[in-house]
């Protein structure tokens, strides 16, 4: 791997990792989906500024169709899930839970028969599982619920069906497509906000404007452009770790924070739920690429 490779890989992992704990300041300040469609709303127009000025083309024809269904699972779904689980969830938790996503992404594409399942596939959703039923029946010192766990879970298979449906339907340049799907996720978080009957208030307390700061210039934009860039130097396979190195930057983090508890039962579901993982996606994804 070249240095420049490895700086990109290393800077995805920190700003995901990161974008966690963000999250939980972000919640002490707004409505967790309100906070998160604002987030992207912003994004958003960031992004379709850059657009016009590099005069990059928009999606169009059946482009279209795509890049909302990305949207609405990809920002919509995964984040108000997401969003709504660090409400209560310990971020280094979050972390593990959403690192599940290349297996999920493994089972749905199989369901779909976008891909053939097997039986390293199903013996690391075992495996997973039973790591995900120690940290939810562990004393965590933290507040881990089924419901929040679950939260998580779903959060994952939206990105993980995201993923699957930009593979299956062509969508146009990665940035446009970026910035109408954050769009268009935006509004849903909106539409679901006002469901929910959360408050809409301008920000005013600096931690809150800091956190949506990050979250919109580097835990999106900036993350979202240094993740193209190095997924292009190298394999997808390779860039998939980053999903087992995420949760421990925001278990670091979190702890650092937020006071987060760190237990053994905890740390110990954790290690077998991205064992679990790694059996039955990253493993098998390396696999496929050596052949």
């Amino acid at each position: 791997m070249d240095p420049i490779t490895l700086a990109g890989f290393v800077t995805v992992v920190l700003l995901g990792g990161l974008n966690l704990v963000a999250v939980k300041f972000s919640n002490r300040g707004l409505p967790p989906f309100y906070g998160a469609a604002v987030r992207f709303l912003i994004a958003a127009g960031l992004m379709f500024a850059f657009v016009l000025i590099r005069k990059i083309p928009l999606p169009r024809g059946s482009q279209i169709l795509a890049t909302l269904i990305y949207g609405a699972l990809g920002f919509a779904g995964f984040y108000a899930f997401g969003y709504w689980a660090l409400v209560t969830l310990p971020a280094g938790v979050a972390g593990v839970l959403a690192a599940s996503v290349p297996l999920i992404t493994v089972l749905l594409a199989s369901w779909q028969k976008v891909e053939t399942l097997t039986a390293r596939s199903l013996i690391g959703s075992v495996i997973a599982i039973a790591g995900i039923a120690l940290m939810v029946g562990s004393p965590s010192g933290g507040v881990i619920t089924l419901g929040a766990v679950l939260a998580v879970l779903a959060a994952a298979a939206c990105d993980a069906e995201a993923w699957i449906v930009v593979k299956k339907i062509p969508t146009g340049d990665p940035v446009s497509t970026n910035a109408l799907a954050m769009a268009f996720g935006a509004v849903l978080l909106f539409a679901l906000s006002l469901v929910a009957g959360e408050t809409w208030t301008v920000p005013t307390d600096t931690v809150t404007l800091a956190t949506l700061a990050y979250l919109i210039v580097l835990g999106s934009i900036v993350l979202f452009v240094v993740y193209l860039r190095t997924v292009k130097r190298w394999t997808a396979s390779g860039m998939s770790y980053m999903f087992v190195l995420m949760p421990l930057v925001a278990a670091i983090v979190g702890y650092w924070l937020l006071d987060e508890p760190i237990t053994r039962g905890v740390v110990l579901g954790g290690l077998i739920v991205l064992l679990g993982v790694y059996v039955g996606a990253l493993s098998r994804s390396r696999a496929s690429e050596g052949n």
